[in-house]
């Protein structure tokens, strides 16, 4: 079990990191920053030979703070894994020739 996390804390992650999303998962939280480039192509080149690893890369290194068993219990972090793609908030991107 974690140490509540206070409003405080989190305020200071987002002036740290720009913005912060809490994983909810049956009656833990976790906190979690966006993952950088670096993470995100360390994360890949792992995922590719091992799919699980692209989510154990992401959450460690984007986690923050919060009940660790989401990173321990293997029900827990399934239950958050399908949510770790939307920390990478792609945006339709349009090319236009001039």
């Amino acid at each position: 079990m974690s140490k509540k996390i206070t409003q405080e804390q989190i305020d200071a992650w987002k002036a740290e990191h720009g913005s912060v999303a809490a994983l909810k998962v049956a009656d833990k939280i976790g906190y979690v920053k966006k993952p950088t480039r670096q993470t995100i192509s360390y994360a890949s080149q792992a995922g590719a030979k091992d799919p699980m690893a692209f989510n154990e890369i992401i959450l460690d290194q984007c986690w923050l703070g919060g009940d660790e068993e989401i990173k321990t219990d293997t029900g827990l972090f399934m239950s958050v894994s399908g949510q770790l793609t939307k920390l990478i908030n792609i945006q339709e991107a349009e090319l236009v020739f001039l």
